[in-house]
C-alpha cells in the first residue's frame, strides 16, 4: 500500500515551545519521517539532520535495535512508578549508565535535562543541609549558559531572554560572566584566553563567604547559548575554587553527554572531576523522554543519615525510571557500544573542524567556534539581532541542511554516526548558501 501522509487540518491547538506560532502557521515546516541522519518533510523533501534533532540523536534516527527495545518493553510492562518499589530494568539502565562515568556511581532518574538541572540544584541543597550546613543556599551559574526551562534552571542560567517573561526566579542565584572574548575568535576547540574568568566564582566566594555557596554548575561546553568551548584551565580552576570552599560543581552534561566530545562524558575529555553530572537527550537517543543525575558516592552517601523508614529524597518523578525509557537506555548504550559511535565522533571531530573553520574566508563569517562534534558559524549581524540568522536558517532549509539558529549563530550538532561524506555535504551547502549572504 503507498504511503499516507497525515496533514494536520489545525495549526493553533498546539501551543508549539520556542516558537513564533504567526510566522509558523504562514510557512509551517513539518516533518514526518526520519532515517539515519535525513528528515523527510511531508511534501518528500530530505534534509540533513544537522542538529541532531536538538543535540540529541547521536546515533541517527530509526535504528532498529532501539525501536525494537521499545516496541518488545511496551509489549511486556509498559508502566510501573518508582516509588517503593521498582522494576527491574531500571536498575540495569541505571549500571549501565553509571558505568560510563568513572568517579560517579549513582543516578536519579528523571524526565528531560530541564527536570535533571532542576533535580541537581536541590541534590546540592539538601546534600549540605543533611551534612548541617544548611546556610549553603547560593547557586551560582554564568552568564549565556543555559540549563533548561523549569524554576531553577532559569534561575541559574543566563539567556536573558528565557527569563524576561517570568519575574523573580529563585532568590539567591548568583552568576559568573560568560567567556565569550574577541580574543579568542576562530578558536578550533578550547581557546587560549579566559580562564582568568573563572576567579569570578572566587570573587563571589569573598562577596558572600564560601560557607554560603551550595554550587555551581557550568556547561563543559556552552551549547544552546551559541556553542562556547571552555578556555584552556578553566574548568580545572573552577574545581580548584569550589575544592577550597566546600562548594559543589555540577555540569550540565545534557548537550555533551553520550559521546558529543569523543568520549561518553565531556569532563573525561577535559580532565576534570564533577560531583554531579547532569544528562539527558542523548541517554535514550531522544527516542523516548528520560534524564537523570549522575552523583559521586560522597553525595549519594550523605542522604543515608535518616531513619531507614524515612525517604532518602523528597523528590521525584511519576515516570523516573518508566520502563520503556529504561529499555530505550540500554538498547541505546548497546549501540553507541556496538557500532563504536563515540568513537567515530572522535575520529571526525578533526575533519568536522576543518570543515567548519574552511567557512573562514566568507565575507558574511566573522567567527567559528567547534568543539567535538558541535559547532557555530557566527554570521555579521544585518538589520537587528537574529535577522541574520532567521534568514540563513530558512536558506538552509530550502537548500536540505537543518541548523538551529541561535541569534545570528548557525549552531549545529549532527548525528554522532556521520561520515565523512556527510562532513563534505553539510560544508558545501554551508558555503553554497552563506556565500551568497
Amino acid at each position: 500500500m503507498p504511503d499516507t501522509v497525515r496533514v494536520p487540518n489545525d495549526l493553533d491547538s498546539f501551543w508549539m515551545p520556542f516558537t513564533a506560532s504567526r510566522a509558523f502557521q504562514e510557512n509551517p515546516r513539518l516533518i514526518n519521517k526520519a532515517d539515519g541522519v535525513y528528515y523527510s518533510t511531508i511534501d518528500g523533501k530530505q534534509l540533513f539532520d544537522g542538529t541532531g534533532g536538538l543535540w540529541c540523536c547521536n546515533a541517527g534516527h530509526n535504528h532498529p535495535r532501539i525501536v525494537k527495545a521499545i516496541q518488545d518493553q511496551a509489549a511486556e510492562l509498559d508502566f510501573v512508578h518508582s516509588f517503593g518499589q521498582g522494576h527491574p530494568i531500571a536498575f540495569e539502565a541505571a549500571a549501565r549508565v553509571v558505568d560510563l562515568a568513572p568517579g560517579l556511581d549513582h543516578v536519579f532518574f528523571t524526565n528531560s535535562g530541564s527536570e535533571a538541572v532542576d533535580t541537581a540544584l536541590k541534590i546540592a541543597l539538601a546534600y549540605h543541609m543533611a551534612n548541617g550546613e544548611g546556610e549553603r543556599r547560593i547557586l551560582v551559574g554564568r552568564e549565556k549558559a543555559y540549563h533548561g526551562i523549569n524554576f531553577g534552571g532559569l534561575s541559574v542560567g543566563g539567556i536573558g531572554a528565557n527569563k524576561g517573561q517570568f519575574g523573580t526566579l529563585y532568590p539567591s542565584a548568583a552568576h559568573m560572566r560568560h567567556t565569550v572574548l574577541e580574543e579568542n575568535r576562530f578558536s578550533r576547540g578550547q581557546p587560549d584566553h579566559g580562564a582568568d574568568l573563572a576567579d569570578d566564582l572566587q570573587r563571589l566566594c569573598d562577596l558572600h563567604g564560601g560557607h554560603a555557596i551550595a554550587a555551581v554548575i557550568v556547561e563543559p561546553v556552552s551549547g544552546a547559548g551559541g556553542v562556547f568551548p571552555p578556555p584552556k584551565g578553566y574548568l580545572q580552576r573552577l574545581r580548584e575554587i569550589c575544592d577550597a570552599h566546600g562548594i559543589l560543581l555540577i555540569f550540565d552534561e545534557v548537550i555533551t553527554g553520550f559521546g558529543r566530545m569523543g568520549t561518553p562524558f565531556a569532563y573525561e575529555a577535559f580532565g576534570v572531576q564533577p560531583d554531579l553530572v547532569t544528562c539527558a537527550k542523548g541517554m535514550t537517543n531522544a527516542t523516548v523522554p528520560m534524564g537523570g543525575v549522575l552523583t559521586t558516592s560522597r553525595v549519594r552517601e550523605a542522604f543515608r543519615k535518616a531513619p531507614s523508614k524515612v525517604p532518602d529524597l523528597f523528590h521525584g518523578y511519576t515516570y523516573s525510571g518508566h520502563p520503556l525509557a529504561a529499555a530505550a537506555c540500554i538498547a541505546t548504550l548497546d549501540v553507541y557500544r556496538d557500532d563504536k559511535v563515540f568513537e567515530n565522533a572522535r575520529d571526525l571531530a578533526e575533519p568536522w573542524a576543518d570543515m567548519l573553520h574552511g567557512l573562514a574566508d566568507l565575507d558574511a563569517v566573522i567567527d567559528v567556534r567547534s568543539c567535538g562534534i558541535i559547532g557555530a558559524v557566527q554570521l555579521a549581524q544585518k538589520g537587528a539581532v537574529g535577522d541574520a540568522g532567521r534568514a540563513a536558517h530558512a536558506a538552509l532549509w530550502d537548500e536540505g541542511l537543518i541548523a538551529r539558529p541561535v541569534g545570528d549563530a548557525m549552531c549545529m550538532s549532527p548525528p554522532l554516526v556521520l561520515t565523512q561524506e556527510h562532513i563534505d555535504e553539510i560544508g558545501a551547502t554551508l558555503r553554497r548558501v552563506l556565500g551568497n549572504g
